[in-house]
């Protein structure tokens, strides 16, 4: 019986036995190039495409297999697991290998950008990340991924597990580069001290002679195999006519190397194997302590997606991959186990531990009917859930992404400090000819390790890692406290604010309403009344509908209901109009004649009315949050105005504001209105603004910045600049600490990567710092940078 290839369709030749492992079977291949791709496919960990293909694959050319792993990421069944859908284009987060400093992320970005289809792409040299934008009309992702390669770098779409491996091969790595530089720095420097100090009296010539060749054969695997990674991130940039770090360390130790052999060749001049072999073993160590805190710094967003499990349990008691759950799957999860999706609960009812979301440290109760999310974990019950949301597009991928995004995005302040770096190496290596040829006029033996020291010192690695670092540190830090950033200017912003602009209903208040009081006002009885109320109020997505959700009316319904944003709704039963909001717009009262609300009762915020008659009037409550009053408080006291903008101009806002003693009321605001009122704040004011509703995202998305709250609307949500997953407003008070933290340590960090290098440069052209001492201060100037940036990471508000 003939066989059919697995990955393309075609029969297999007789006598061809070729087979893969797919999916825990051997599975018969009908060629060499078939082999190779399919091979290629489990190797990359892209099996599901096998799961997802709905038609065999084209016949595969035996092509590099190199490109064929990445034409593997073009197709649609392969994207679906880390190419998100942006109306017309598409995302993704890329993992990046050999990404070593601010040049090598300006060059990634700068070639990228130059690609048609590309609509944007930041880089993150803290987490070696990257986030691509492109139109899939115009670009195909095997194309872009290949420009990178070919610039040297390697990049696959970001999976935690993923990076994380590459990580540790990377360390490994690092580590057998520095045992062998280590072991021949030690080697070397006793030779050393036998050359120069010739402890052991006179040495003969050809005794001289043997030990620098002794040195040199020590020397030339540090060269050759344990600088290597500065030789590479050298000739990339300076195949693509820029200038990174790594370029002037480079020069340095190739020319200490070339000297010195001449020097040892033909037995005269000094040799400086000591030095390169030094020199190679501390940047290398620290680089591998630079990696070491800067992962640190990245794994707090990505150790989130390692939250998700693996494997889901279907509602037949079947265990699937969590990753191939779609949108409608029915699932049980059992007490203690994360939540492989977020989803709807259909039948059950536990306590959720969402601390990895919120900071919330109590595990929050969830029935029938209410939203959990994937990575939470199940407390003591059974649950069913119905997934609601693709891995691509739950909540807890939503963060990580929106992280990368935040942590990408770099302030005014970045910016300069990258263009400084790469200028700055541009000068070394002018002042270091200048150096060069000054010395060598006046003492020429000493001409070259003055220079060496020139170029080294002043490698300008902290002034690049000054920014980025601080910046993932402190995103991190507010992940933990809950809340979440959706632009890459909050915390820039944040320290300028001025001006807190803040909604009442579902913000400074619960937005849990309740229905105090009824009162009727036409022959219509109270349950009646209720269920009309309800009915209309059923299409509304505010706080104050769920007050009407309990008197719903079977046997009621209107036609043609229209929402208002800001004032009520508005729908026809018959020929009845009915009307429920705002008593100016329930009873249509026009400009000339609101002189009538005065005959309103003020405690009644909401009506209802039919044909412009009154029919019942609503009188509503909701709890002040219990940490609103601290809030205001605490902006008050940072000379930070505070102003309550609500459309409610009932009674009940002018005793929230007067409860609160906020600076200015604006009541009965529509969303217009309040979008005039931010406009109309002078231009010395930053305002910041809290809203949760419908009604302001007009307002949350023309603010300076933003807060919405995690309870409210999405359309609030999509608007705002950050999002507060847990509702608890304090932490807007912690977030604005962190951030003037943040620029403090920024500002630290500048201030001693360029104060370190103006007093290196001009001690190092003077011939007063040695070679060692060099490559020693460019590393502990990294590091201490670095280090300093992570006190953000324990910051706790």
């Amino acid at each position: 019986m003939s066989k059919d290839c697995y990955h393309c369709g075609d029969p297999v030749p007789a006598g061809y036995h070729q087979q893969v492992n797919i999916l825990g079977e051997l599975r018969d291949m009908c060629c060499p190039g078939c082999e190779a791709v399919a091979q290629t496919i489990v190797d990359s960990g892209l099996t599901s495409y096998y799961e997802y293909r709905t038609a065999p694959a084209e016949k595969a050319d035996l092509v590099p297999q190199q490109l064929q792993s990445l034409l593997l990421y073009d197709h649609e069944e392969v994207q679906q697991e880390f190419v998100r859908n942006v109306e017309h284009s598409k995302e993704v987060s890329l993992s990046l290998d050999g990404v070593s400093c601010a040049a090598c992320a300006w060059l990634i970005e700068k070639q990228l950008n130059r690609e048609p289809g590309v609509l944007a792409i930041r880089v993150n040299t803290t987490t070696h990340r990257a986030l691509l934008t492109w139109d899939p009309a115009q670009a195909k992702l095997s194309h872009l991924l290949g420009i990178i390669h070919q610039l040297g770098y390697k990049a696959a779409p970001f999976e935690a597990d993923a990076q994380e491996q590459q990580y540790h091969r990377t360390m490994k790595g690092y580590l057998y580069r520095l045992g062998i530089a280590g072991i021949a720095t030690m080697q070397v420097m006793m030779l050393a001290v036998a050359l120069y100090f010739e402890i052991f009296g006179d040495l003969d010539a050809e005794f001289k002679s043997y030990l620098r060749w002794v040195s040199l054969i020590f020397a030339t695997p540090v060269l050759l195999y344990s600088a290597l990674p500065f030789y590479l991130n050298a000739w990339r940039n300076l195949k693509a006519r820029t200038l990174g770090m790594d370029v002037p360390v480079s020069i340095a130790l190739l020319f200490a190397f070339v000297a010195s052999l001449y020097a040892t060749v033909m037995e005269k001049g000094e040799v400086f194997f000591e030095s390169i072999s030094m020199f190679t073993f501390f940047l290398l160590l620290g680089r591998f302590l630079e990696m070491r805190a800067r992962r640190q710094a990245a794994a707090a967003s990505a150790n989130l997606l390692k939250l998700v499990p693996a494997m889901a349990t279907l509602e037949d008691g079947s265990q699937v991959a969590a990753k191939t759950l779609k949108v409608g799957n029915v699932i049980m999860v059992l007490p203690g186990e994360n939540l492989p999706a977020d989803g709807e609960i259909l039948q059950g009812e536990s306590a959720i531990d969402e601390s990895m979301l919120t900071g919330e440290p109590m595990p929050v109760p969830r029935t029938v009917g209410e939203q959990v999310f994937a990575g939470t974990i199940n407390g003591d019950g059974n649950i069913t859930l119905k997934v609601t949301q693709d891995r691509q597009n739950s909540l807890i991928s939503n963060i990580v992404r929106l992280q990368d995004e935040a942590q990408s995005s770099k302030p005014k302040v970045a910016e300069i400090a990258d263009i400084v770096a790469r200028y700055f190496v541009a000068a070394i290596l002018i002042i270091s000819a200048g150096t060069w040829l000054f010395w060598v006029q006046e003492r020429p033996e000493d001409a070259l390790w003055i220079t060496l020291s020139v170029l080294v010192a002043t490698c300008p690695c902290a002034l690049s890692l000054a920014t980025p670092t601080a910046l993932t540190c402190s995103t991190s830090s507010l992940g933990r406290l809950g809340i979440l950033l959706r632009r890459g200017h909050v915390l820039e912003t944040l320290c300028k604010v001025n001006q807190l602009v803040i909604d009442k209903t579902g913000t400074l208040t619960e937005g849990n309403i309740r229905l105090v009081d009824t009162k009727l006002l036409s022959n219509l009885s109270q349950q009646d009344a209720l269920a009309y109320a309800a009915e209309l109020e059923r299409f509304a997505n505010h706080p104050i509908a769920k007050a009407f959700r309990d008197y719903r009316s079977e046997h009621l319904s209107f036609d043609n209901v229209e929402n208002v944003i800001g004032s009520g709704l508005k729908g026809f039963t018959g020929n009845d109009e009915w009307r429920i909001g705002q008593a100016t717009f329930a009873l249509e009262l026009h400009p000339e004649k609101e002189h009538l609300l005065m005959q309103c009762d003020n405690r009644f915020q909401v009506w209802l009315t039919c044909n412009a008659q009154p029919i019942a009037a609503f009188k509503l409550d909701d709890p002040i949050r219990e940490d609103s009053k601290e809030l205001v408080e605490q902006f008050q006291s940072a000379g930070i105005k505070v102003t309550m903008l609500t459309g409610d101009h009932s009674a009940n806002a002018q005793a929230v504001a007067d409860k609160l003693a906020v600076d200015t009321l604006v009541a009965g605001a529509t969303p217009e209105g309040k979008l005039a009122y931010l406009r109309s704040l002078n231009q010395d004011q930053v305002a910041l603004m809290i809203g949760d509703g419908v009604n302001d995202a007009p307002v949350l998305a023309g603010a300076h910045l933003s807060v919405a709250m995690g309870s409210g609307t999405d359309v609030a949500k999509s608007s705002a600049d950050m999002v507060l997953l847990g509702d608890k407003l304090s932490r807007i008070l912690r977030a604005r600490q962190l951030a003037l933290k943040t620029r403090k340590i920024i500002r630290e960090n500048l201030a001693w990567a360029l104060g370190y290098n103006l007093v290196i440069l001009p001690l190092a052209v003077a011939g007063f710092v040695a070679p060692y001492i060099a490559v020693v201060g460019m590393s502990a100037s990294s590091i201490i940078v670095v280090s300093n940036s992570l006190r953000l990471l324990k910051e706790n508000g």
